[in-house]
């Protein structure tokens, strides 16, 4: 048995997931359960909408979660903290990217839907590397811009960001696939939500542990001290992690949880 009590801060994508298939390893969904058994806080830290992981949630029990990197936070079923892009700034950014060429994504709490036709084949090609059923509803007069947008996504190729973060300096801009990005209000990050869900649940920092693989995921595993790369990680993930385990495919949770002590080696 572990003597003390800790939280886990898991992303999905490269992590939970493997990175193709986007499928749940046994040895991960076993390594959870026994977390659990075992009386540990576990949480999801993505950036996903939280409706593009309930069945995930649903799968593993897990209530507690911080979606849209950080800008959406659920501890124990209950919102703690939403931060939303300011709506000025999102007019002017969706009128920019027009001029560009370059479709964006709104994402309420519910759905996301986009300012051009669905059929985009940038929205096609990385959303379909989400392995998810929901797609983005082209909007009607702008409704989906007059709720809250937790998160948004600007479709461009790599390289063609830097014209954004010149010009929106209150955004922040982090690349997830080759073709599109995530936008959040500046600041905005894993790491927040993680400081914010820290503030109902109290865990001290030795006790505290983050996995991740993504560009997404550098501020939580510099911000936690038992942080976790995993081996398919981007190199600069890797550097800001303390430990770096094996691939997701290569059972990579479960190796680190024994690594430091939380599960019992095989």
């Amino acid at each position: 048995m572990v003597p003390d009590k800790s939280i886990l801060f898991f992303d999905i994508d490269g992590t939970l997931l493997t990175e193709e298939e986007r499928t749940l390893p046994e040895s991960t969904k076993k390594a959870i359960f026994k977390l659990k058994e075992l009386g540990h806080e576990l949480a999801i830290a993505t950036g996903r909408a939280k409706f593009l992981f309930d069945d995930l949630r649903d799968e593993l029990g897990i209530d507690t979660y911080i979606s849209y990197n950080g800008q959406y936070v659920v501890c124990r079923g209950e919102v703690v903290y939403a931060n939303t892009i300011n709506p000025e700034t999102l007019e002017e950014l969706t009128a920019f990217a027009l001029k560009n060429n370059h479709p964006v994504v709104y994402m309420n709490d519910k759905k996301m839907t986009t300012n051009v036709p669905n059929d985009h084949p940038y929205i096609e090609e990385s959303i379909a590397t989400l392995k998810v059923d929901a797609y983005p509803e082209q909007e009607e007069h702008n409704t989906a811009r007059q709720s809250d947008i937790y998160q948004s996504l600007l479709f461009n190729t790599e390289g063609e960001e830097k014209i954004y973060q010149d010009t929106f300096t209150n955004l922040d801009f982090v690349r997830w696939h080759p073709k599109s990005l995530d936008v959040l209000p500046k600041g905005g990050s894993k790491a927040l939500g993680i400081k914010k869900l820290l503030e109902y649940l109290d865990f001290p920092s030795e006790r505290q542990y983050a996995f991740g693989d993504g560009l997404n995921d550098i501020e939580m595993l510099q911000l936690v001290p038992n942080s976790v790369a995993m081996g398919n990680a981007l190199p600069e993930v890797k550097e800001a992690a303390a430990f770096v385990t094996k691939d997701v495919s290569d059972d990579g949770i479960s190796y680190a949880l024994q690594h430091h002590g939380l599960l019992p080696k095989d």
